[in-house]
């Protein structure tokens, strides 16, 4: 098998360096005005919806197989780094309009090394080859390469929009640095909150800590870095003041946070920081009616995205305190978090007007539980186009702020649907489908898991499981198991007396 993946890597690296040296005749240092108007042709159109539709949807979706083992993960990655590395290509053989020299085409140079990185990694494990020695580093590092995708996947096309445009050039580089990075955030914070509050509880009470203590961390660490790097000159502007003040609310309001949620506490201060973060952004002053219009929602939609994470901590979700005490039963259905029947030896037994109430509740709660991370992904989209250049062209195209708005939130739904399929996705494939849901029981598993907040626990196949590839057991499995051994115990007690 060695001289077969010497022969594999012999190619990869022969395709790669033909890909690097194809002329790249459309980045330019100077560009005519009449090269810069001429239409886009259907080669570049290609381009841009197949690596769109590569990195956006298809490699995210293996990732995800990957992560619940599923055998799909091969194929599907092998397919889009084939059709990925012909992306490439069609981006440096289209015709017509040319495009100033850019990060996005030093970007796509870039991302040939993770991309062969993960093809040579994914052949070598495929040969089961130094399983004590080389390969479970290999499995770490494939494991860590592919869980980078959807962010560099992200970046590039976020890249590939600005270069189109020919955005944040000269003076409006900080702008656009400030807008697509705090949009980004606020993305990627509503992504992380819909997995935990779906299927992340268990990891969650494994790790001991609340949400709002890693919250917390990262608002005053990004604080920190904001209150120094917001303001450049010797002037202060208006909006100077603004950032930098915003700067220091984060890590002053970040540091209260972390002390509050210290031994497993939840506290609502990320929650009020994200809330004065939007009124202070709905009050913005700005340029246009238009970009004042759009600001004041952006703030308006992450400040509802701080009151209903208010509600959701208060009313809905778990307690985490106390959880290495032997007392504290630690099984996910016994939490608040999914509000299912307590299971404690002596536990009142609910009549049917309790329990159709705490049922209810139940529901309400699964439901409710998707507005903080959707309206955070909104706020996101709202904040990354709310640009002067964007909303110059929009101004200058008669378009009004409505249609503009509406526009966004067409998009913001598109992408929570894209992330909540992927959740639902990692949470139905692979190991996480090895349980069939043919009892009633495991349908109600499924149900938890998809809106009550519990990672699925769905045991590995008898074939093919390592420890390089197996899960931290929770503590509900070791308890599960611990039970199951003493009970068989006892049966053979009984048999034998």
């Amino acid at each position: 098998m060695a001289p077969a993946l010497v022969r594999i890597c012999q190619r990869i690296v022969l395709l790669a360096l033909f890909s690097t040296n194809v002329a790249a005749h459309a980045h330019h240092d100077e560009l005519s005005e009449e090269d810069a108007s001429k239409p886009v042709d259907s080669i570049l159109w290609i381009h841009i919806f197949l690596q769109g539709f590569l990195w956006g949807v298809l490699f995210p979706t293996g990732m995800v197989l990957g992560l619940s083992r599923s055998r799909w993960h091969v194929p599907l990655q092998s397919t889009g780094i084939v059709l990925t590395l012909g992306g490439y290509l069609l981006g440096h053989a289209h015709k017509g309009r040319a495009f100033l020299a850019s990060v996005h085409g030093t970007m796509a140079n870039i991302l040939l090394l993770p991309i062969l990185t993960q093809l040579v990694l994914g052949v070598y494990l495929k040969l089961h080859i130094h399983e004590q020695s080389l390969r479970p580093w290999a499995v770490r590092l494939h494991g860590l390469v592919g869980k980078a995708y959807p962010i560099l996947g992200w970046i590039q096309m976020l890249f590939g929009a600005i270069t189109f445009r020919g955005y944040c050039r000269g003076g409006h580089l900080g702008q656009c640095l400030a807008h697509y990075i705090m949009g980004s955030g606020f993305i990627a914070y509503g992504t992380i909150m819909a997995i935990l509050l779906l299927v992340g509880e268990a990891w969650i009470r494994r790790s001991g800590r609340s949400p709002e203590w890693w919250d917390s961390w990262v608002i005053m660490l990004w604080g920190i870095v904001n209150t120094f790097t917001e303001h450049r000159g010797s002037v202060w502007s208006v909006k100077d003041m603004q950032h930098t003040i915003l700067g220091v609310l984060w890590w002053a309001g970040g540091a209260l946070g972390i002390f509050l949620a210290r031994k497993n506490q939840r506290t609502v201060v990320p929650a009020i920081i994200i809330i004065l973060t939007g009124w202070a952004m709905s009050e913005h002053a700005q340029a246009l009616m238009i970009s004042t219009r759009v600001h004041a929602l952006f703030g308006y939609t992450l400040g509802l995205a701080g009151v209903t994470r208010i509600i959701e901590i208060c009313f809905f979700a778990p307690t985490f305190a106390n959880l290495s005490s032997p007392s504290v039963v630690t099984d996910d259905s016994n939490s608040d978090h999914t509000l299912a029947s307590p299971r404690e030896p002596y536990a009142p037994t609910l009549d049917n007007a309790g329990r159709e109430a705490k049922e209810e509740k139940k529901a309400a709660g699964k439901v409710f539980r998707h507005l903080p991370p959707y309206l955070l992904v909104a706020a996101g989209l709202l904040f990354m186009s709310a640009t002067d250049e964007e909303l110059d062209y929009v101004h200058d195209n008669e378009m009004d702020h409505v249609t503009y708005i509406l526009i966004m939130f067409s998009i913001s739904f598109v992408l929570y649907l894209l992330i909540v399929s992927l959740i639902n996705l990692y949470a139905t494939s692979g190991r996480n489908a090895s349980v069939p849901l043919s009892s009633s029981t495991h349908h109600q598993e499924y149900d938890d898991a998809m809106g009550g907040g519990i990672e699925l626990r769905t045991p590995l196949s008898a074939h093919g499981a390592t420890k390089w590839y197996a899960r931290v057991p929770s503590r509900a499995q070791t308890t599960e198991s611990r039970t199951a051994e003493q009970q068989h115990i006892l049966g053979e007690d009984e048999e034998e007396e």
